[in-house]
């Protein structure tokens, strides 16, 4: 069974070599199919008369058939800036095999990373506006005219499709538009940034999305760390960065969470009594009731309310200790389950404990999650909630993305038995 889609080359920004024109073109490698009329020119779109494309020689007609099990399976992470995003794919693409490079021989200011499996794209690669253009026009990189989704979702959709696309970079260093890079379909897309759930063409094409919550008070505190150490900013830099876009995050970002199938949120801890230090935290795992392919991970009891706090002789745990808790609630309507941890761990390899007690974690072997986890020891959250349920997360995509291929193969054989 396959899957065909119609684009015209132009929203791809593709080209295609003369080498492949005949009457029916036929892009192997990208199992492209191009029409050309008689003359040998390509067909293209037109007005529309008495239901049919009127034939022109502008915006070629690109149709790729692929089959239904080979599309590309797209997960959308949303996060602001400095949210640990970056963090997230490293765990991720760990789950998959293979480690996660920028793409060979290619620009190495690339955004890309690509594995065996998976290919994550920033989205930043789709500001319309370059820095100074940002700064002409009065406009921060999370306001929607600093942006181009018409290309972004066609794109994705190609991409999903099993289509070859040249995407454009964002160059961080200079704040410049680079030339595009070729990007060809993986079994696994991952689109992060700040927008993957903002269009509703984008959010339509998701899989499974992911939001990373990161409150005010932790968020200042990482930026802190990152700007201040990695990149030589100024704290009173950081500060009015940070007010300068609030409003535009509050308005285009933050309200993402709401379609995500999974929320990461992170919050000060409420095992210190005002507790201002911020390296202690409560990290929440929103996880929503009722999607395809997804059962939510629960602690001892499915659709209980519980609360435990296992320090002791199997888990070390010094002051403030450990809390966790789980249970059903409602987040912007829909039901969902949460899973809480407050404080962090001592030893990661005592953490094999915590993993025994709960249930649908989606691993291929016990103790996997503590085996990614120490694996892993020296990223960033690793002692606590964020990388806990980071990696959680990234086994529940495998699952998914596994579930999902053997759903495709299973369809066409059902179908014929009909």
């Amino acid at each position: 069974m396959a899957v065909c889609t119609v684009y015209t080359t132009q929203s791809l920004n593709s080209t295609f070599s003369s080498s492949t024109k005949s009457h029916l073109g036929f892009h192997q490698k990208n199992q492209q199919l191009v029409f050309f009329s008689s003359n040998g020119k390509k067909w293209g779109s037109g007005n529309k008369r008495d239901g049919h494309n009127t034939v022109t020689n502008n915006n070629p007609y690109l149709i790729t058939c692929s089959a239904a099990d080979q599309q590309t399976i797209v997960i959308g992470l949303a996060a602001d800036s400095g949210c640990g995003k970056s963090t997230f794919m490293r765990r991720l693409t760990s789950v998959f095999g293979g480690a996660a490079e920028p793409p060979k021989g290619g620009n190495p200011d690339s955004n890309t990373l690509i594995s065996d499996t998976t290919t994550v794209i920033c989205l930043d690669d789709y500001h319309s506006l370059d820095r100074t253009g940002r700064k002409e026009k009065g406009v921060t990189a999370l306001d929607p005219r600093a942006n181009d989704f018409d290309l972004m979702y066609e794109q994705v959709k190609a991409i999903k499709s099993g289509v070859s696309v040249d995407k454009p970079i964002y160059n961080h260093v200079t704040g410049l538009l680079d030339p595009p890079e070729l990007i060809k379909p993986p079994k696994i897309l991952v689109i992060e940034g700040l927008h993957p759930m903002y269009d509703s063409r984008v959010r339509d094409l998701l899989d499974f999305s992911i939001y990373l919550d990161i409150s005010n008070e932790v968020k200042f505190a990482w930026k802190i760390q990152r700007d201040m150490a990695e990149r030589g900013h100024s704290l009173e830099s950081i500060k009015a960065s940070i007010e300068a876009r609030k409003p535009d995050f509050d308005a285009y970002i933050d309200p993402q969470k709401q379609y995500a199938d999974a929320v990461i949120e992170v919050l000060p801890t409420k095992l210190i009594p005002d507790d201002n230090e911020g390296k202690v935290l409560r990290v929440r795992l929103i996880m929503k009731e009722g999607v395809e392919f997804f059962n939510p991970v629960y602690l001892f009891d499915q659709g209980s309310t519980i609360s435990w706090i296992p320090c002791g002789r199997k888990l070390t745990c010094s002051y403030p200790g450990i809390k966790f808790s789980y249970g059903p609630e409602t987040y912007y309507g829909h039901e969902v389950s949460v899973l809480e941890m407050d404080g962090q761990f001592d030893r990661l390899d005592e953490l094999i404990y915590v993993e025994s007690h709960l249930s649908n974690l989606s691993t291929k072997f016990y103790g996997e999650v503590t085996q990614q986890m120490l694996k892993h020891s020296d990223f960033p959250g690793s002692n606590n909630g964020t990388g806990f349920f980071q990696t959680i997360v990234g086994l529940k995509i495998r699952d998914l993305y596994e579930q999902i291929t053997a759903s495709r193969v299973k369809a066409p054989v059902e179908a014929a038995k009909a």
